[in-house]
Formats: structure tokens, C-alpha cells, sequence
């Protein structure tokens, strides 16, 4: 006699599925985006400028929209590490993208507090308003809704990031005016965040 369960044969295994980044064109930062590389760079000590591997894809992100193989080969190269070193990070954060998004990003939070003040229901908004679900981006190819976990203002909530910036407060009935406000005067329209404009 066992006390084991028996397990029945049809039992179904979590597979982890790998997905494939877009290979993209040959990549080099613009003389620009190079200068703040090298400003960035001297901050870590020399043997361990593999430290400097995120703020090296922001750069690559904010420069082609998001992250591709050959722009992870690229940064590897710089930083004297290997392309699985830099893919190891690109595929672990969350605030890096492998395809190509909108010209504003909506990152709705769903955590707790955002939840408990209508958050879902603000994705519903958006995504019926754009006609897509979270994690694609509008036809116009203006727009790309996600959903993130905790943005940090719990008593702002529902916030929403928009690219860097940020709408606090945002109500799902307000989210037609919110969208037509990007359209026509762009981040300058959003609430930016109490905690920035307390600082200045």
C-alpha cells in the first residue's frame, strides 16, 4: 500500500515556449544616443560595464521603438558581454519590447489599489475604443494597450504610463477624452505625476 496519489497518465506538464526575437536590420546607435552610451558607461567601474546593460537598451529602445537581435548583439558587443547575456535581460523585464508598438504606449496598472478602483474596468475602455485587447497595438498603429503591475502611486490609482509619462486618476469614462487628447496634443495632455510637479 502507498499513500502516494497515483497520478493518471493523461497529466498535462507546464512547456515552456520559447519565443523567437525578431532578427531586424543591422544596428548602430546614432552619433547621439553613442555620446550618452559613453557618458553612461564611465559611471561603472571598468570591469564591470556589464552593469550598464539596461540603461544601454533604453537607449536602443527610445532610438528604434524596441529591442531586436541584432540591437542585442550590438549592445553585447559593447559591453563586452554575450547576446544570451543582453537577451537574458530583454526577455525578463517587462518595459522592454521585441516588436514594434505604438507611438504611445497605454500601460494600465491592475494591481490592488488600481484594481479595487476600476482598473479593469478602464482596460474594457481602451480596448473597446481602440478595438483591441491588451497586448496589441491599434491600426493606426498609434496605440498599444498593456497590462503592468504595480506603477507606484496606490493612492492616485487607477494610473496609467503613457510611454514616460503619466495620467493619474483616470476614470474609464474619461477615456475617450484621453485618447483624442493624445491624438491632438500628445503627452502634454496627461496629468503628469502630483509627485514630480511637488519637487520642482
Amino acid at each position: 500500500m502507498s499513500f502516494h496519489p497515483n497520478m493518471a497518465y493523461d497529466a498535462r506538464f507546464q512547456k515552456s515556449v520559447r519565443e523567437l526575437t525578431d532578427q531586424g536590420e543591422p544596428f548602430v546607435y546614432t552619433p547621439e544616443n553613442l555620446a550618452k552610451f559613453q557618458q553612461m558607461i564611465v559611471r561603472y567601474p571598468a570591469e564591470q560595464k556589464r552593469s550598464g546593460v539596461l540603461p544601454a537598451l533604453y537607449l536602443v529602445q527610445y532610438q528604434q521603438g524596441y529591442i531586436t537581435g541584432e540591437s542585442m548583439r550590438y549592445v553585447a558587443g559593447l559591453l563586452e558581454i554575450t547576446p544570451a547575456d543582453v537577451e537574458d535581460v530583454v526577455t525578463y523585464y517587462t518595459m522592454f519590447f521585441r516588436k514594434p508598438v505604438g507611438k504611445y504606449v497605454l500601460s494600465v496598472c491592475r494591481t490592488l489599489s488600481c484594481a479595487v478602483n476600476g482598473a479593469e474596468r478602464l482596460i474594457e475602455e481602451i480596448a473597446h475604443a481602440l478595438d483591441i485587447k491588451p497586448g496589441e497595438t491599434d491600426k493606426s498603429g498609434m496605440f498599444t494597450l498593456l497590462e503592468v503591475e504595480c506603477l507606484g502611486a496606490c493612492d492616485r490609482a487607477p494610473v496609467i504610463m503613457v510611454n514616460d509619462a503619466w495620467q493619474e486618476h483616470q476614470r474609464p469614462e474619461g477615456v475617450k477624452k484621453l485618447l483624442d487628447d493624445l491624438r491632438t496634443r500628445g503627452e502634454a495632455s496627461l496629468t503628469g505625476c502630483h509627485l514630480v510637479k511637488e519637487n520642482k
